[in-house]
């Protein structure tokens, strides 16, 4: 399992056409990247212009495969003039926890 977790910013008036390509973003994986049991969209309850998504996926072949779709290289297009900052990737190793 592998774990990502990406921090994007939008131009400050952009929010919501930011959280609507982000939103998109979700469905294309969601019907085409079976090797990702969890992509979430996360806004910051104190600054709307901040969004996380929360990815798990099973292996380093199905984020590497994420990277390359063309839903991803359609996002960069749907972000230009809207992102406020480049996007920050943080990968993680899982440790401990509690799946309920």
């Amino acid at each position: 399992m592998r774990t990502v977790i990406a921090k994007l910013q939008s131009r400050e008036g952009k929010e919501a056409e930011m959280r609507a390509a982000l939103e998109k973003m979700v469905a294309a994986v969601s019907a085409n990247e079976p090797g990702v049991p969890k992509y979430e969209l996360h806004t910051d309850n104190n600054d709307p212009t901040v969004f996380y998504f929360y990815e798990q996926y099973d292996d380093e072949a199905a984020s590497a495969a994420h990277g390359t779709t063309d839903h991803m290289k359609q996002l960069g297009e749907d972000l230009k003039g809207v992102a406020g900052a480049r996007p920050e990737i943080t990968q993680l190793t899982w440790i401990a926890g509690v799946n309920r």
